[in-house]
């Protein structure tokens, strides 16, 4: 049975899912303002973070926050926090392409003790406990048994605009690419790691990237029997800004060729 939190949590992702599709079918009226370069954030991106923060904060008012657009807020409870990203693949959202998701986790004592990403464009819902295994749409979700690099295809984010990871990357992908089946690079960090622990994609990297980007989902490959590590730095992964990951029979050789050089 899923807990308290669980129920509180898949309510709000539900919720804000159902205001991102209305969006969505209406993509070319949004209301768009530029954040960066290449790196936009609409209306709709803004009333999905309030509707959870409403639903989350609501349930539980001492909890701590943290969320892409609102920024962190600390609570009464300092051993917790919400760690939010209201709509993961932003700029797929505003091209019309249907890969994003809601990305929500918990956040006890800074470990992650509870995650739902949804995909709601696909209906599709992750959720995982911590020791009570990862889920999709009530089926349990297992990485991938493959055991050669050959084999298997490997996600990643490929920087845009100006920032600074686009060297270490281009180096990663000319180690990598030659020892693979494929390399991808779909735009929305919360399902690379969702598609890793469903056994779709064989492992996972990204440099520059955010707590909010992949909270719940290392909670998701780790129930789901991956490995999730920071690439480097010390300190809890969910805060590294880095993230490397893969089935347990692959993870060894994929770290060692993204730490090689680094």
């Amino acid at each position: 049975m899923p807990s308290a939190n669980m129920n509180v949590m898949i309510k709000a992702a539900r919720k804000a899912g159902r205001s991102l599709v209305k969006d969505f079918r209406e993509v070319e009226n949004l209301q768009v303002s530029v954040k960066g370069a290449g790196d936009f954030v609409s209306r709709a991106d803004r009333e999905a973070e309030k509707i959870i923060k409403e639903e989350l904060r609501g349930a539980r008012p001492n909890y701590g926050w943290i969320g892409e657009e609102t920024g962190e807020e600390p609570g009464e409870d300092p051993t917790r926090r919400w760690i939010v990203d209201p709509l993961d693949g932003t700029t797929n959202f505003l091209h019309g392409l249907p890969h994003w998701a809601v990305s929500i986790a918990l956040e006890h004592k800074s470990e992650i003790v509870a995650a739902v990403i949804f995909d709601a464009a696909k209906d599709e819902l992750y959720t995982a406990e911590k020791g009570g295994g990862a889920w999709m749409n009530g089926q349990r979700l297992r990485v991938s048994g493959r055991r050669q690099m050959i084999e298997s295809i490997f996600a990643t984010g490929v920087p845009f605009g100006g920032r600074n990871t686009l060297p270490a990357t281009l180096k990663d992908l000319a180690r990598l690419m030659p020892l693979t089946a494929g390399v991808r690079r779909f735009g929305a960090a919360s399902l690379d790691l969702a598609y890793v622990a469903a056994g779709r994609y064989d492992g996972y990297w990204e440099r520059g990237i955010h707590s909010w980007d992949v909270a719940a989902g290392i909670l998701l490959v780790k129930e789901a029997g991956g490995f999730v590590e920071a690439i480097r730095g010390e300190g809890p992964v969910v805060d590294a800004g880095n993230i490397v990951c893969a089935n347990p029979q692959l993870f060894p050789e994929l770290a060692t060729q993204i730490r090689s050089w680094d």
